[in-house]
């Protein structure tokens, strides 16, 4: 797998990975053969959008009875609902995972990759927004890298896959804690960041509250603080100069340097000189699903903005 950002060619792009503890755009060659993964940190990223359709982006294999990995669409075909085609949909086997503990089908390798030790996690954005979440063991660090957070605690840790959907419940219903948040609630939040110790306050208020309701549940806590990833300091360091990008990424050409990522949103700069340079703010997770092209010759068009000036 490469981890050099490709400087031509067309892709299906699949979005932004931390599998492998840094982000990686995850592109499927639109000839045909496996998904790429490629750096994007301190890279010039130049691309062009082709056409306004939805491309399938494939499904997870499980590689063996603890771990999944992503596989491109054989057909590169257009997706149809929940961002696949039908045949990707249909041997898809981890779909089912969201709805494991509620009963229905499991199949054996989703039921033996449940039956491993999951965790229990609080993460809050920019906004102070706070979910609850779960994440399999080999994906502890990964699944928190990829929220796009500015603060998480590991919870607790469960035996398996069905009773931490259980605990995950049973705190959004008693301290009615979401299990989602928007992509583009994140994004704002970051681009108007000016403090973080609001969030960091909601963080300590929602993990209280949490602590009491495991306590209650017999449940032991670990309350282990994640260590966000270093390439998203920037972002996560409030700043009075930086602006939402002012083009729609999923349209025409776009040329960015990225200094840096949380999630799947990113600051950079469009221009050679990023020192002199207003930082925009944007979400490539947008780009999942889209027909890309690369090369050096793309760039962002023009724009004329404003930054905060209190």
């Amino acid at each position: 797998m490469d981890q050099a950002l490709p400087t031509s060619g067309s892709y299906v792009c699949h979005g932004i990975t931390w599998a492998s503890a840094e982000p990686r755009l995850l592109l499927a060659p639109v000839s045909g053969g496996p998904l790429v993964y490629a750096g994007i940190m301190d890279r010039r990223l130049g691309y062009q959008v082709s056409g306004s359709g939805r491309w399938c982006t494939g499904r997870y294999r499980f590689v063996d009875r603890i771990r999944v990995e992503a596989v491109a669409c054989p057909d590169r075909a257009p997706a149809a609902a929940g961002g696949q085609c039908a045949g990707c949909t249909a041997r898809d086997e981890f779909r089912f995972a969201h709805h494991f503990h509620s009963g229905g089908h499991v199949p054996e390798s989703l039921a033996a990759y449940m039956a491993q030790p999951h965790w229990l996690y609080l993460a809050t954005f920019a906004d102070g927004a706070t979910k609850v979440g779960t994440a399999a063991a080999p994906r502890r660090r990964s699944r928190l890298d990829e929220q796009g957070a500015v603060q998480a605690t590991y919870l607790a840790q469960s035996s398996d896959g069905r009773a931490v959907r259980y605990l995950e419940d049973a705190l959004t219903r008693r301290l009615a804690l979401a299990q989602s948040v928007r992509a583009a609630a994140k994004l704002t939040a970051l681009a108007e960041l000016r403090d973080l110790a609001p969030a960091q306050t909601a963080h300590q208020q929602h993990l209280d509250r949490a602590a009491e309701v495991l306590a209650e549940m017999n449940i032991p806590a670990v309350l282990e603080p994640w260590t966000p990833p270093r390439e998203g300091n920037q972002l996560r360091a409030p700043q009075p100069r930086r602006v939402l990008y002012p083009h729609d990424p999923r349209e025409g050409e776009h040329g960015l340097r990225v200094l840096s990522c949380l999630g799947s949103q990113v600051l950079a700069s469009v221009g050679a000189d990023a020192d002199g340079e207003l930082p925009y703010v944007l979400d490539l997770g947008v780009l999942k699903g889209r027909r890309i092209s690369l090369g050096a010759q793309f760039a962002s068009a023009p724009a004329t903005v404003q930054s905060t000036l209190f």
